[in-house]
């Protein structure tokens, strides 16, 4: 049995689609709102049942455990603030979990809060579960597989303006618009900030854009995990250069203390960004380069490029729960205790998903540039 806690929202909603038809799985949605987890399943089929539930109600874990939860997958984000009590109440109840956390501290403090009850329990738990860092891991270990050094590693996501969004990710974003982020860059860690000064990003199949600096967990994770020398970046590029612009100077705002909270603007610009969709389009993607020393002792520069049409985009953060869980329905093993979702998948494991929404990806090798030159 899989509960899937925010079933009916923007990601949850994909997972519980992709998860409803496999023979393997019983499936509950669950949320606060017990008519729209009931109006969601009842497009499902496949006996999928829609349940409220509530995840600060103090019988949470009970009702796990009542319903037989063998795995709770956690969507119902924004992460950033949140505790562990979902999780705790996971193995309290027996059950393995799995996240979609893309929130800093959440996801690196996550193993170390988390462990020992996992491992108490023989259960698995897995956070960050989505583009990052499980995707976005997989693809750097596939593009430096033998290398002897990495020296930097820069990522940049592309999100189409027509692809559906949500409230709880725009808040997320706008929680460290204009706040200081830690970045190792020039092989010490520094001082930036969030969504200020956007670069230039270039991509196989999509048009350049500027990209901006995002608190994500891999400028934490990256650095020790691959033995980074130099530089870990990750930048998000908005398709319409207006919305760019408009976070650049939220981010300008907040630095020079003129706007305290970014994120009480979730809901207004969330409510007025269809209004720029004319000036963009249904593509995104994204694009992980890497650069350092090759197995050869070759100085070596790569990138792997996706490009999602048809507003598809979306798909992309839920693949790595869907394979993961549907592994955890095959009872197939995976490590017991808590960890970050790092080399649990392969960029092999992704590829059927990939094709699933007819999404295409390039392996450039590109120039060699002089070190501490950007995406």
């Amino acid at each position: 049995m899989i509960l899937v806690l925010g079933g009916y929202g923007n990601f949850g909603a994909r997972i519980c689609r992709a998860l409803a038809g496999d023979p393997h799985i019983q499936l509950l949605v669950g949320g606060r709102d017990a008519q729209r987890a009931a109006a969601l399943t009842s497009t499902l089929g496949h006996g999928a049942q829609g349940v409220g539930i509530d995840l600060h109600a103090p019988d949470f874990s009970h009702r796990l455990r009542q319903w037989g939860v063998q795995l709770l997958l956690h969507t119902a984000g924004p992460f950033q603030g949140q505790d562990y009590s979902v999780a705790r109440a996971a193995a309290a109840a027996g059950a393995h979990y799995l996240d979609l956390a893309d929130g800093r501290r959440f996801v690196c403090d996550f193993a170390g809060a988390l462990q020992p009850t996992f491992a108490a329990a023989g259960c698995t738990a897995i956070t960050g579960a989505s583009t990052v860092p499980a995707l976005s891991s997989a693809v750097v270990a596939h593009l430096c597989a033998g290398w002897l050094r990495i020296d930097s590693i820069d990522t940049c996501i592309a999100p189409a303006q027509t692809a559906p969004r949500g409230r709880a990710t725009l808040a997320a974003v706008l929680g460290y618009c204009g706040e200081p982020v830690q970045v190792w860059d020039g092989g010490q860690w520094q001082s930036r900030r969030g969504w200020a000064q956007p670069a230039a990003v270039h991509f196989a199949r999509l048009r350049t854009r500027r990209g901006a600096l995002c608190e994500i967990p891999d400028l934490e994770l990256f650095p020790p995990h691959f033995q980074v020398r130099q530089r870990v970046v990750f930048r998000a590029a908005v398709e319409v250069p207006l919305a760019q612009q408009v976070f650049a100077g939220l981010a300008a705002l907040r630095a020079h203390g003129l706007m305290v909270q970014p994120a009480r603007l979730a809901g207004l610009l969330n409510a007025t960004a269809r209004t720029l969709d004319f000036l963009g389009s249904s593509l995104g993607g994204m694009v992980v380069r890497v650069a350092g020393l090759d197995a050869q002792r070759q100085s070596a520069r790569r990138a792997w490029h996706i490009a999602a049409d048809h507003d598809h985009g979306p798909e992309i953060p839920c693949m790595a729960a869907i394979l993961l869980a549907r592994r955890l329905a095959r009872q197939q093993t995976l490590p017991v205790g808590a960890f970050a979702c790092m080399g649990m998948l392969s960029l092999e494991d992704f590829a059927p998903e990939f094709a699933r929404w007819g999404m295409v990806t390039d392996l450039v090798e590109e120039a060699v540039v002089a070190a501490g030159h950007g995406a």
